[in-house]
């Protein structure tokens, strides 16, 4: 271990809803707890107090930015902030505030670290070249195995460099009884105790699926029309456009009675259990998609898209047999087998959904435990500090 506290900044654009904002924090607790010091730097948001919480410092500045001047200009504020704080290692987690990470760093001569935490598009060179910052650091963090074959594969020069650590997610939240407060959201869903809830819960994004979803189920209530409502629980982040469109497609299908758009729902744990099963239907691949890893941990049965990191997420045919199973794998994009997906699903009976779930959590319990993140992160900058980098291999 180094041979005094650490200082580690981490870096982000805003403090709103995330994985990448969710370990940001997760990892400024984790250091506090060790006694290091944990210095934040976004434009703050929702989860700002949440970040205090822990002891950890916030320092605002306008990292959003992706004007080049902009990022330019704030690479002199963090190379400022890291003399004046004695920073030991700069941590980014997205590409224009690491543009500006990359630059502090090397004007400081501190250690840079990035955490690879999406499947970004990347359609031309200069894309690419955009993109190429988030594999710069002196250890790129993958968040998934997928995340770390997608960064080699574009990214060659830091196939050398790359260490994967899985996305932690805190599964306490997840052995607590919750009951009451799931009974509650029912109550605010106005949704009868009988229905059973097909819950999709992610930000209003189109990426996510919610199109393809909403055709799906309108496939569905022509062959199961009675007691489910499916939710979908998410915050349009400023993009009303989207949610009116979702809505209108909703009311055109005519499923008024079975789709609800409830908005942001910052009590996961009680969502999870009021559902029956989850259903994530992204048409882009995800770097590692927390929501089924967080429904799996809470006993749900999941539906997703095969793409990206689901194959190491979920267990599903044809990986595992079917009584092996945590969910359900469908081709992206595909609202007919999605909707056979969802059938089955309900379909099946208490008991079998059950064992479905129980699988599903015995597997994320197993391989994706927030303190094995936390231990695996600080080791990375352990080793850092210490120029044993080998020691992660």
């Amino acid at each position: 271990m180094s041979a005094r506290p650490m200082t580690i900044l981490q870096v982000v654009p805003e403090l709103g809803t995330g994985g990448a904002e969710r370990t940001t924090i997760d990892i400024a607790a984790a250091l506090v707890a060790g006694g290091d010091r944990a210095i934040v730097v976004s434009e703050g948001g929702r989860m700002l107090e949440e970040l205090r919480d822990t002891g950890a410092e916030h320092v605002a500045m306008p990292v959003a930015t992706k004007g080049p001047i902009g990022m330019r200009r704030n690479a002199g504020r963090l190379a400022a902030l890291m003399e004046r704080e004695g920073v030991d290692i700069i941590h980014a987690r997205s590409r224009a505030p690491a543009w500006s990470s990359l630059w502090a760093s090397a004007w400081t001569r501190r250690r840079f670290v990035t955490t690879y935490h999406g499947a970004y598009n990347e359609k031309t060179a200069l894309k690419n070249r955009y993109n190429s910052v988030m594999a710069r650091g002196d250890i790129v963090i993958a968040n998934s195995g997928f995340t770390a074959a997608l960064v080699a594969k574009r990214h060659p020069f830091a196939t050398s460099r790359i260490v994967t650590i899985p996305r932690g997610i805190d599964l306490t939240a997840f052995q607590e009884d919750v009951s009451a407060r799931a009974e509650a959201l029912r109550r605010t869903w106005r949704i009868d105790p009988r229905e059973r809830i097909l819950l999709h819960l992610a930000r209003l994004t189109p990426w996510k699926g919610h199109e393809v979803l909403i055709d799906a189920l309108a496939l569905l209530q022509k062959r199961h029309g009675r007691n489910w409502v499916c939710v979908m629980a998410g915050d349009d982040q400023g993009r009303s456009g989207y949610t009116q469109k979702l809505e209108e497609k909703i009311r055109t299908l005519g499923l008024g009675q079975r789709v609800r758009l409830v908005g942001h729902v910052s009590d996961v744990p009680a969502a999870l259990a009021a559902s029956t099963f989850c259903v994530q239907p992204a048409i882009e691949a995800e770097a590692f998609g927390r929501a089924a890893v967080e429904a799996q941990a809470a006993g749900r049965p999941v539906i997703v898209t095969d793409l990206g990191a689901v194959r190491e997420t979920v267990l599903a045919p044809p990986d595992v047999p079917r009584d092996k199973r945590s969910g359900w794998r469908v081709p992206a994009s595909n609202a007919p087998e999605l909707a056979d997906a969802l059938f089955e699903a309900l379909q099946a009976s208490n008991d079998s959904l059950n064992a479905i779930g129980l699988r599903g959590r015995a597997h994320a319990n197993a391989n994706f435990s927030l303190d094995a993140m936390k231990r695996k992160t600080l080791g990375v900058y352990h080793s850092l500090l210490e120029d044993d980098i080998s020691a992660l291999y």
